[in-house]
């Protein structure tokens, strides 16, 4: 009598367990958002989140785990705010596999997915993401991640003003390009796996046709300084705040010259001459790449917005003269988390390439101008900050 109970309540139990239960074995995995994302409104006019997902296939004799397809949900939500396929995921995870390879986490390794999220106009922001990742495995045939759950940073961007006076700037390697040395480099330093540069921007000085050295330039590998647009502009401070910390007395570097690699991940070897500001309680303003001996400022001395803090220059970690722009939670870069910001306003010309900055492919066309307002410059697009 006992044992025929048993046979059926095992029967019941069998039949009412959800199909993906009974054929999708769970991943052997860690999985964990170490920053969690919060919301900005990009150059495009819609909202983001840019964040990363640490995958560790834990196990040695797991055998290599192929991530299949990714999905990400807000809140309670049936339907997916984001899925990757595997074609997608090559181009979002690191280490990134080999070309015309499929990516793959080894026994004992760790992938990081890159996340990008574009939410749909009308969208409220989502207080929760969850992820359900499905895996191809030797052994198991397929593994599922489903949970990594991670809370919404709801604070807003912080509103800035310009680091710049007017004329024309291409925001490089912004936001949303996970293959750039930005938001793609993790740093790794003293027990803390960070990405300072997440929304940094490299500001470089345009002319009207959309070149980053003037006319006139034969030979782009011999420029000098006076070549290059941006070269000498002024660097304002974004808010009021106090200076925490600067360097001025970095030699600066021939332009498009080799960078040797960087002796360690720090401020002073990575930024050259910089400034830092503490503009609120726990949010840092860095500029680096300045003009040798054109810092007007000291640690300890109270700014205000739009108050000169340099010159733009070539120092530092730098392969051309630009600004390097970005918002952080810590002063020092080492050890940083990049969180967003916005500028009040800033004018908006449209993307341009790379090759274009320099007169190459197509000539670079001009879109009809745009106000924008509160809104963070994306990767490759031209912009122009007030001129007062």
């Amino acid at each position: 009598m006992i044992r025929s109970v048993v046979a059926a309540l095992w029967v019941v139990l069998f039949c009412c367990l959800p199909s993906s239960h009974a054929q999708d074995a769970l991943a052997p995995v860690e999985a964990r958002v170490p920053f969690a994302p919060g919301a900005f409104a990009g150059s495009d006019g819609l909202t983001h989140m840019a964040y990363e997902l640490h995958v560790t296939n834990f196990y040695g004799d797991t055998g290599p785990l192929k991530p299949a397809q990714l999905n990400i949900f807000g809140d309670e939500a049936k339907t997916p705010l984001l899925t990757l396929d595997a074609e997608a995921l090559s181009g979002m995870i690191r280490p990134a596999p080999a070309e015309h390879e499929t990516p793959s986490i080894l026994p004992g390794k760790r992938a990081v997915i890159f996340v990008w999220i574009t939410l749909p106009p009308g969208t409220a922001v989502p207080h929760v993401l969850r992820h359900r990742m499905t895996f191809a495995t030797d052994k198991q045939g397929v593994a599922l991640l489903d949970g990594a759950t991670v809370r919404v940073d709801e604070a807003r961007p912080m509103v800035i003003g310009p680091p710049l006076r007017g004329g024309r700037w291409i925001a490089h390697e912004g936001p949303g390009a996970a293959q750039s040395h930005h938001w793609g480099s993790l740093v790794a330093v003293n027990g803390q796996l960070t990405i300072p540069q997440r929304y940094a921007l490299d500001l470089v000085g345009l002319d009207p046709q959309g070149h980053a050295m003037r006319s006139g330039v034969k030979d782009i590998q011999k420029s000098t300084y006076a070549d290059w647009v941006g070269y000498g502009a002024d660097v304002l401070a974004v808010a009021d705040g106090v200076v925490r910390s600067t360097r001025g007395d970095a030699e600066e570097h021939r332009p498009l010259s080799p960078q040797p690699e960087p002796a360690s991940l720090t401020t002073n070897v990575l930024f050259g001459n910089y400034v830092v500001l503490e503009i609120a309680p726990g949010v840092f303003a860095s500029y680096a790449h300045l003009q040798r001996g054109s810092l007007k400022v000291k640690p300890g001395d109270k700014v205000r917005r739009g108050q000169p803090l340099a010159r733009l220059g070539q120092s530092g970690n730098s392969a051309a003269p630009h600004l390097h722009f970005q918002l952080s939670n810590a002063a020092t870069f080492e050890g940083a988390e990049g969180v967003p910001y916005v500028f009040d306003r800033f004018d908006f010309f449209g993307p341009e390439t790379e090759a274009q900055l320099f007169g190459q492919g197509e000539p670079w066309k001009a879109a009809p101008i745009e106000r924008r307002r509160a809104q963070l410059p994306l990767n490759d697009v031209v912009i122009q900050f007030p001129s007062q």
